[in-house]
């Protein structure tokens, strides 16, 4: 498993990164893998959603009367990225506001505004309207607009209004992930004196995945096959007919360079519903990474206008307290990504081609694919039953690179 730090938003966008070494063997069994998937299974059916809280967290729930500017000043903040939504007037559950929602506002008013117009009507647009929640016309200083369905307007789905009880199995809340490609879980109760809705926490991939490698680890020893092998995540085309006519050498990976205006890449966080997009030089080796929080940035200074700047620009202006970029190779095992998981906060990981690749003359650092924590759920949980998806050795890599560009990018 390799991780890679992103240099200092002031010096240049690239960097050289350190690799954290894999503990898989020379010959991995198949059996042991196998049985240890099918031991952290049992183990999450044998636990409940209750039981893999934090020992101590804040819950941020906001109004739906909350303005968007103030709403995104609060997740900014505090450091999060998402909260439940809260209808006071009906006392329930009203879903969950994440960055995407603000990609889609952002996408919105770029289309159908000017940067003065946005910037007044932001001031006053409601958490209510973005999906049409609320029942009225809301007035504002300018003028008075219906609630809209922003997703709607844009052509892209609205996110599932799931929701699960904190009693209920860490198994049956990870299908239900699965299921409705969400990346977050709210966990609902409700009052015994009042009847209403209780939000109790909120069950995120990332918090299921650390309680697996925190509570796993004879089990995480055995997953030794390495990544491509057990088809986790999506890698480029090999061959140049497998790619569309018109797509970049990398489909079906959305990638951007250091001159790609960052308008375009907010274009593919909205159409493709993902929160990050790989930088590549002209080589294709992956210098950075841009993800939806650096556009928020943006947004809460009020800089519209600078989604017009470069990406080489805009991360300048990102936060020095950036964690970095992770990256890995194909040869890298699940249980070495589940490692890093446990020992820092990972969200999604670059694969570069490595010595492997290089010694098939590839370009060592090259962008290879890309692996999510929904990619990586979905394999743990089973999708696929024990023992199935599994690629053949390399000398079968041809047919089966062929099968795996066919897979759609999924939401990190």
């Amino acid at each position: 498993m390799s991780t890679t730090l992103s240099p200092k938003p002031k010096r240049k966008p690239s960097q050289r990164r350190p690799r954290a070494g894999s503990f898989a063997p020379l010959y991995p069994s198949q059996e042991a893998h196998d049985s240890a998937l099918n031991s952290i299974r049992a183990f999450l059916k044998s636990h409940t959603a209750y039981d893999a809280f934090p020992v101590s967290f804040r819950l941020i729930v906001l109004d739906t009367k909350l303005n968007v500017k103030k709403a995104l000043q609060c997740l900014l903040l505090n450091g999060v990225v998402s909260a439940p939504l809260w209808n006071s007037d009906k006392s329930k559950f009203a879903g969950m506001l994440t960055v995407l929602d603000i990609i889609h506002l952002i996408q919105y008013y770029y289309r159908t505004a000017s940067y003065d117009y946005a910037a007044a009507d932001v001031e006053t647009f409601r958490l209510e309207s973005l999906r049409g929640l609320s029942t009225s016309a809301i007035p504002t200083s300018n003028f008075t607009h219906q609630s809209l369905d922003i997703e709607k307007e844009l052509g892209v789905d609205q996110p599932p209004l799931l929701r699960e009880h904190p009693s209920s199995s860490l198994y049956d809340a990870a299908r239900l992930l699965i299921q409705t490609h969400a990346r977050r879980l709210p966990l609902l109760d409700h009052d015994t004196e009042t009847g209403h809705e209780v939000i109790a926490s909120v069950l995120t991939q990332y918090r299921l995945l650390k309680f697996i490698s925190i509570n796993c680890h004879k089990e995480i020893q055995q997953l030794h096959i390495p990544l491509r092998r057990l088809k986790i995540g999506t890698y480029v085309a090999n061959l140049r007919h497998e790619v569309p006519e018109g797509q970049n050498p990398y489909y079906p990976i959305a990638t951007a360079s250091l001159n790609t205006p960052v308008f375009d890449v907010v274009h593919m966080f909205s159409e493709r519903s993902i929160s990050a997009v790989p930088i590549i030089d002209e080589e294709g080796i992956v210098v950075n990474l841009y993800e939806t929080v650096d556009v928020i940035t943006l947004v809460r200074l009020g800089a519209y206008q600078s989604l017009d700047l470069k990406i080489s620009e805009a991360l300048n202006q990102r936060s020095p307290d950036f964690p970095g970029v992770v990256i890995c190779t194909s040869s890298d095992s699940l249980g070495t990504l589940l490692q890093l998981i446990k020992m820092r906060r990972v969200h999604r990981l670059v694969v570069v081609e490595g010595e492997e690749e290089e010694r098939r003359g590839g370009k060592k650092g090259r962008l290879l694919g890309i692996i999510t924590l929904s990619d990586v759920l979905q394999y743990v949980i089973g999708a696929a039953s024990i023992g199935e998806g599994i690629e053949p050795p390399e000398e079968d890599n041809k047919t089966a690179n062929s099968e795996m560009q066919q897979r759609r990018q999924t939401r990190p």
